[in-house]
Protein backbone atom coordinates (compact mmCIF):
# COMPACT_ATOMS: atom_id res chain seq x y z
CA UNK A 1 0.00 0.00 0.00
CA UNK A 2 2.68 2.75 0.83
CA UNK A 3 4.28 2.10 -2.81
CA UNK A 4 0.74 2.46 -3.94
CA UNK A 5 0.25 5.84 -2.39
CA UNK A 6 3.93 6.97 -3.15
CA UNK A 7 2.86 5.95 -6.99
CA UNK A 8 -0.58 8.17 -6.95
CA UNK A 9 1.49 11.15 -4.92
CA UNK A 10 3.83 10.93 -8.24
CA UNK A 11 0.99 11.14 -10.59
CA UNK A 12 -0.95 14.26 -8.17
CA UNK A 13 2.28 16.34 -8.06
CA UNK A 14 2.54 15.77 -11.40
CA UNK A 15 -0.53 17.14 -12.47
CA UNK A 16 0.49 20.30 -10.11
CA UNK A 17 3.40 21.07 -11.88
CA UNK A 18 1.51 20.52 -15.32
CA UNK A 19 0.99 24.12 -15.55
CA UNK A 20 4.11 25.17 -14.82
CA UNK A 21 5.79 22.44 -17.38
CA UNK A 22 3.72 23.66 -20.19
CA UNK A 23 4.92 27.47 -19.58
CA UNK A 24 8.50 25.64 -19.77
CA UNK A 25 8.14 24.02 -23.11
CA UNK A 26 11.13 25.98 -24.72
CA UNK A 27 13.31 24.22 -22.44
CA UNK A 28 11.96 20.89 -24.33
CA UNK A 29 11.08 21.44 -27.78
CA UNK A 30 14.77 20.90 -28.80
CA UNK A 31 14.71 17.61 -27.82
CA UNK A 32 10.87 16.74 -28.94
CA UNK A 33 11.85 18.23 -32.50
CA UNK A 34 14.71 15.84 -32.56
CA UNK A 35 12.36 12.39 -31.77
CA UNK A 36 9.93 13.85 -34.19
CA UNK A 37 12.50 13.96 -37.05
CA UNK A 38 13.78 10.44 -35.77
CA UNK A 39 10.44 8.90 -35.66
CA UNK A 40 9.18 10.98 -38.92
CA UNK A 41 12.81 9.07 -40.38
CA UNK A 42 12.30 5.77 -39.54
CA UNK A 43 8.73 5.55 -40.91
CA UNK A 44 9.08 7.61 -43.99
CA UNK A 45 10.90 4.66 -45.68
CA UNK A 46 8.63 2.31 -47.65
CA UNK A 47 5.86 4.82 -47.76
CA UNK A 48 3.68 6.74 -50.81
CA UNK A 49 3.89 10.31 -50.86
CA UNK A 50 0.45 11.87 -51.60
CA UNK A 51 1.85 14.03 -54.17
CA UNK A 52 0.56 14.30 -57.38
CA UNK A 53 1.94 15.68 -60.61
CA UNK A 54 1.01 18.75 -62.22
CA UNK A 55 -0.10 22.12 -60.28
CA UNK A 56 -3.99 21.91 -61.34
CA UNK A 57 -6.31 23.33 -63.87
CA UNK A 58 -8.88 24.80 -62.00
CA UNK A 59 -8.38 28.34 -59.79
CA UNK A 60 -9.65 27.49 -56.36
CA UNK A 61 -9.22 30.83 -54.39
CA UNK A 62 -6.59 33.84 -53.58
CA UNK A 63 -4.81 33.55 -50.44
CA UNK A 64 -2.96 35.76 -48.54
CA UNK A 65 0.88 35.74 -49.33
CA UNK A 66 3.23 34.47 -46.76
CA UNK A 67 6.55 35.70 -46.02
CA UNK A 68 9.45 32.56 -47.18
CA UNK A 69 7.39 32.07 -50.28
CA UNK A 70 8.74 32.55 -53.97
CA UNK A 71 7.71 36.04 -55.10
CA UNK A 72 6.86 34.59 -58.29
CA UNK A 73 4.26 32.87 -56.48
CA UNK A 74 2.01 36.36 -56.35
CA UNK A 75 -0.23 36.98 -58.20
CA UNK A 76 0.11 41.02 -58.92
CA UNK A 77 -2.82 41.52 -60.33
CA UNK A 78 -5.10 41.01 -57.85
CA UNK A 79 -2.74 42.16 -55.37
CA UNK A 80 -3.03 45.91 -57.29
CA UNK A 81 -6.54 46.27 -55.65
CA UNK A 82 -5.63 46.69 -51.83
CA UNK A 83 -2.05 46.61 -49.64
CA UNK A 84 -1.71 42.85 -49.43
CA UNK A 85 -0.33 40.47 -51.63
CA UNK A 86 -2.38 37.66 -52.67
CA UNK A 87 -1.13 34.13 -54.05
CA UNK A 88 -3.23 32.59 -56.65
CA UNK A 89 -4.11 29.07 -55.45
CA UNK A 90 -5.05 25.75 -57.76
CA UNK A 91 -7.78 23.06 -56.93
CA UNK A 92 -4.57 21.07 -56.08
CA UNK A 93 -3.38 22.93 -54.16
CA UNK A 94 -5.70 23.32 -51.96
CA UNK A 95 -6.38 19.91 -51.71
CA UNK A 96 -2.98 19.31 -50.52
CA UNK A 97 -3.40 21.32 -47.24
CA UNK A 98 -3.28 19.91 -43.64
CA UNK A 99 -4.00 21.50 -40.65
CA UNK A 100 -2.72 20.43 -37.60
CA UNK A 101 -3.63 21.20 -34.03
CA UNK A 102 -2.10 19.53 -31.28
CA UNK A 103 -3.27 20.37 -27.59
CA UNK A 104 -0.84 22.40 -25.57
CA UNK A 105 -3.10 22.99 -22.54
CA UNK A 106 -2.10 22.39 -18.99
CA UNK A 107 -3.95 19.21 -18.94
CA UNK A 108 -1.68 17.81 -21.64
CA UNK A 109 1.29 17.87 -19.07
CA UNK A 110 0.20 14.92 -17.18
CA UNK A 111 2.40 11.72 -17.32
CA UNK A 112 2.16 8.57 -14.69
CA UNK A 113 5.00 6.19 -14.32
CA UNK A 114 4.00 3.59 -17.45
CA UNK A 115 3.73 6.56 -19.91
CA UNK A 116 6.72 6.81 -22.80
CA UNK A 117 6.00 10.59 -22.49
CA UNK A 118 3.54 13.46 -21.17
CA UNK A 119 0.62 13.37 -23.41
CA UNK A 120 1.94 17.14 -24.35
CA UNK A 121 5.22 15.64 -25.50
CA UNK A 122 3.56 12.72 -27.65
CA UNK A 123 0.93 15.53 -29.03
CA UNK A 124 3.83 17.81 -30.11
CA UNK A 125 6.21 14.99 -31.51
CA UNK A 126 3.41 13.06 -33.78
CA UNK A 127 1.98 16.66 -34.76
CA UNK A 128 5.98 17.64 -35.71
CA UNK A 129 6.52 14.22 -37.45
CA UNK A 130 3.63 13.76 -39.15
CA UNK A 131 3.99 17.89 -40.74
CA UNK A 132 7.61 16.62 -41.93
CA UNK A 133 5.82 13.44 -43.32
CA UNK A 134 3.46 15.24 -45.03
CA UNK A 135 5.32 17.86 -46.56
CA UNK A 136 7.94 15.30 -48.19
CA UNK A 137 4.69 13.85 -49.76
CA UNK A 138 3.57 17.37 -51.16
CA UNK A 139 1.48 18.91 -48.60
CA UNK A 140 1.18 22.09 -47.28
CA UNK A 141 1.13 22.08 -43.34
CA UNK A 142 -0.32 24.66 -41.14
CA UNK A 143 -1.73 25.20 -36.83
CA UNK A 144 -5.06 27.00 -36.70
CA UNK A 145 -4.54 30.14 -35.48
CA UNK A 146 -0.52 29.75 -35.06
CA UNK A 147 0.90 28.88 -38.56
CA UNK A 148 -0.32 29.84 -42.39
CA UNK A 149 -0.04 26.53 -44.24
CA UNK A 150 3.53 25.82 -45.58
CA UNK A 151 5.32 23.33 -47.77
CA UNK A 152 9.27 24.43 -46.52
CA UNK A 153 11.32 21.73 -46.04
CA UNK A 154 11.83 23.09 -42.54
CA UNK A 155 8.09 22.63 -41.03
CA UNK A 156 9.29 21.57 -37.72
CA UNK A 157 11.48 24.57 -37.13
CA UNK A 158 8.57 26.98 -38.25
CA UNK A 159 6.18 25.20 -35.93
CA UNK A 160 8.44 25.36 -33.10
CA UNK A 161 9.29 28.62 -33.27
CA UNK A 162 5.39 29.83 -34.03
CA UNK A 163 4.75 27.92 -31.01
CA UNK A 164 7.79 29.63 -28.63
CA UNK A 165 6.73 32.92 -29.88
CA UNK A 166 2.64 32.06 -28.98
CA UNK A 167 1.70 34.45 -25.80
CA UNK A 168 -2.17 33.08 -25.91
CA UNK A 169 -3.77 31.12 -23.13
CA UNK A 170 -3.32 27.49 -23.95
CA UNK A 171 -6.96 26.36 -24.98
CA UNK A 172 -8.13 22.50 -24.84
CA UNK A 173 -9.49 23.02 -28.30
CA UNK A 174 -8.82 24.45 -31.72
CA UNK A 175 -9.97 28.18 -32.39
CA UNK A 176 -12.77 28.41 -34.22
CA UNK A 177 -11.91 28.32 -38.07
CA UNK A 178 -13.20 27.27 -41.54
CA UNK A 179 -10.83 25.17 -43.40
CA UNK A 180 -11.31 24.92 -47.17
CA UNK A 181 -13.64 21.98 -48.28
CA UNK A 182 -10.93 19.99 -50.00
CA UNK A 183 -8.85 20.18 -46.91
CA UNK A 184 -7.67 17.94 -44.08
CA UNK A 185 -7.49 18.82 -40.16
CA UNK A 186 -5.51 16.54 -37.52
CA UNK A 187 -6.37 17.36 -33.69
CA UNK A 188 -4.33 15.74 -30.89
CA UNK A 189 -5.84 16.52 -27.57
CA UNK A 190 -7.09 14.43 -24.63
CA UNK A 191 -10.55 15.82 -25.55
CA UNK A 192 -11.85 16.30 -21.91
CA UNK A 193 -13.91 19.32 -22.16
CA UNK A 194 -17.39 18.81 -22.35
CA UNK A 195 -18.97 16.89 -25.06
CA UNK A 196 -21.24 20.65 -26.38
CA UNK A 197 -17.48 22.28 -26.39
CA UNK A 198 -16.52 19.11 -29.26
CA UNK A 199 -19.68 19.01 -30.48
CA UNK A 200 -19.77 23.14 -31.40
CA UNK A 201 -15.92 22.62 -32.30
CA UNK A 202 -16.82 20.06 -34.49
CA UNK A 203 -19.58 21.69 -36.14
CA UNK A 204 -17.64 25.12 -36.99
CA UNK A 205 -14.54 22.52 -38.46
CA UNK A 206 -16.70 20.43 -40.98
CA UNK A 207 -19.10 23.04 -41.96
CA UNK A 208 -17.22 23.47 -45.07
CA UNK A 209 -17.41 19.56 -45.68
CA UNK A 210 -14.01 19.59 -44.84
CA UNK A 211 -12.78 16.14 -43.49
CA UNK A 212 -10.87 14.94 -40.20
CA UNK A 213 -8.97 13.27 -37.61
CA UNK A 214 -9.65 13.28 -34.14
CA UNK A 215 -7.06 11.57 -31.96
CA UNK A 216 -7.35 11.28 -28.17
CA UNK A 217 -4.03 11.25 -26.52
CA UNK A 218 -4.20 9.66 -22.86
CA UNK A 219 -2.02 8.82 -20.22
CA UNK A 220 -2.11 5.36 -19.28
CA UNK A 221 -3.82 6.10 -15.84
CA UNK A 222 -6.76 7.60 -17.36
CA UNK A 223 -7.35 4.30 -19.25
CA UNK A 224 -7.46 1.94 -16.06
CA UNK A 225 -7.94 4.29 -12.91
CA UNK A 226 -5.09 2.26 -11.20
CA UNK A 227 -6.11 3.90 -7.71
CA UNK A 228 -6.87 3.57 -4.67
CA UNK A 229 -7.11 4.78 -0.61
CA UNK A 230 -7.39 8.25 0.26
CA UNK A 231 -6.32 10.22 -3.11
CA UNK A 232 -6.26 13.76 -4.46
CA UNK A 233 -7.35 14.75 -7.86
CA UNK A 234 -6.15 18.06 -8.84
CA UNK A 235 -8.24 19.38 -12.19
CA UNK A 236 -4.96 21.16 -14.16
CA UNK A 237 -7.10 23.48 -16.29
CA UNK A 238 -8.54 25.45 -13.28
CA UNK A 239 -7.06 23.87 -10.00
CA UNK A 240 -9.92 22.69 -8.44
CA UNK A 241 -9.49 19.65 -5.68
CA UNK A 242 -11.58 16.47 -5.33
CA UNK A 243 -10.96 14.17 -2.84
CA UNK A 244 -11.63 10.41 -2.54
CA UNK A 245 -11.38 8.89 1.07
CA UNK A 246 -11.58 4.98 -1.10
CA UNK A 247 -10.80 6.29 -4.79
CA UNK A 248 -10.79 2.10 -5.67
CA UNK A 249 -14.76 2.77 -5.05
CA UNK A 250 -15.07 5.22 -7.86
CA UNK A 251 -13.18 3.09 -10.83
CA UNK A 252 -16.59 1.48 -12.42
CA UNK A 253 -18.28 4.84 -12.62
CA UNK A 254 -15.47 6.15 -13.97
CA UNK A 255 -14.75 3.48 -16.29
CA UNK A 256 -18.28 4.03 -17.60
CA UNK A 257 -18.49 7.87 -17.93
CA UNK A 258 -15.27 7.37 -19.88
CA UNK A 259 -16.98 5.18 -22.06
CA UNK A 260 -19.93 7.56 -22.93
CA UNK A 261 -17.59 10.57 -23.18
CA UNK A 262 -16.03 8.77 -25.95
CA UNK A 263 -19.42 7.04 -26.95
CA UNK A 264 -20.85 10.56 -27.82
CA UNK A 265 -17.56 11.74 -29.50
CA UNK A 266 -17.31 9.03 -32.10
CA UNK A 267 -21.03 9.46 -32.48
CA UNK A 268 -20.33 13.36 -33.69
CA UNK A 269 -17.43 11.85 -35.76
CA UNK A 270 -18.99 9.24 -37.79
CA UNK A 271 -22.17 11.04 -38.18
CA UNK A 272 -19.92 13.83 -40.64
CA UNK A 273 -17.57 11.09 -41.93
CA UNK A 274 -14.64 11.90 -39.60
CA UNK A 275 -12.21 9.77 -37.86
CA UNK A 276 -11.70 8.96 -34.53
CA UNK A 277 -9.18 6.80 -32.16
CA UNK A 278 -8.04 6.85 -28.73
CA UNK A 279 -3.53 6.56 -28.36
CA UNK A 280 -2.51 5.77 -24.95
CA UNK A 281 0.86 6.71 -24.26
CA UNK A 282 2.85 3.85 -23.31
CA UNK A 283 2.05 2.93 -26.90
CA UNK A 284 4.88 3.92 -29.52
CA UNK A 285 4.96 7.21 -31.60
CA UNK A 286 5.71 5.51 -34.95
CA UNK A 287 2.34 3.48 -34.40
CA UNK A 288 0.09 6.77 -34.33
CA UNK A 289 2.28 8.00 -36.87
CA UNK A 290 1.62 5.35 -39.34
CA UNK A 291 -2.08 5.01 -38.45
CA UNK A 292 -2.62 8.75 -39.05
CA UNK A 293 -0.89 8.61 -42.40
CA UNK A 294 -2.95 5.42 -43.71
CA UNK A 295 -5.99 7.39 -42.76
CA UNK A 296 -4.97 10.16 -45.21
CA UNK A 297 -3.96 7.64 -47.73
CA UNK A 298 -7.71 6.83 -47.40
CA UNK A 299 -8.95 9.95 -47.41
CA UNK A 300 -7.53 10.35 -50.85
CA UNK A 301 -8.51 7.51 -52.14
CA UNK A 302 -12.16 8.91 -52.06
CA UNK A 303 -13.74 6.90 -49.03
CA UNK A 304 -13.28 6.86 -45.35
CA UNK A 305 -13.03 4.31 -42.22
CA UNK A 306 -14.45 4.79 -39.28
CA UNK A 307 -12.17 3.67 -36.56
CA UNK A 308 -13.86 3.15 -33.10
CA UNK A 309 -12.89 4.37 -30.10
CA UNK A 310 -11.69 1.05 -28.50
CA UNK A 311 -9.34 0.31 -31.01
CA UNK A 312 -6.19 2.18 -29.95
CA UNK A 313 -3.47 3.89 -32.18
Amino acid sequence: MAADNRHHNEEILAVRRADGESRTLAASLPRLVLEARRVAANVIHGLHGRRRAGSGENFWQYRRFVSGEPSQRVDWRRSARDDHLYVREQEWEAAHTVWIWPDRSPSMAFASREARDSKLERGLIVAFALAELLVAGGERVGIPGLLNPTASLNVIDKMAEAMLHDEKTRASLPPSFVPSSLAEVVVLSDFWSPITEITTMLAGLSSSGAHGTMIQVVDPAEETFPYSGRVEFVEPEIGSVITAGRAESWASDYVARVALHRDQIRGETNRLDWLFSTHTTSRSAAELLLFLHAGMMVSKGGGRSIVKAGRSA
